[in-house]
């Protein structure tokens, strides 16, 4: 397996997709996927059904993973 360059906390530029041009955060590292998680990119509107803690349900805003190949590490 290749060595993975991102890691929680770094800064990352969206260099492929609707998110082109976008500097974020990177959230979260899924390594075995290939997958990065970055803040406020590839938003996805996600159905959640009613629970204790949200009675209602309805629609939650969520990050969605993104393919390493589309990401390049900016240096701050």
């Amino acid at each position: 397996m290749a060595k993975f360059s991102f890691k929680k906390g770094d800064t990352v530029e969206i260099i492929a997709g609707d998110d082109k041009g976008t500097k974020a955060e990177v959230i979260a590292v899924m390594p075995k996927k290939n997958k990065v998680i970055v803040q406020g990119c590839k938003i996805a509107k996600k159905a959640v059904k009613p629970t204790e803690e949200n009675p209602k349900g309805g629609f939650v805003n969520k990050e969605m993973p993104i393919d390493v190949s589309n990401v390049r590490k900016v240096e701050a």
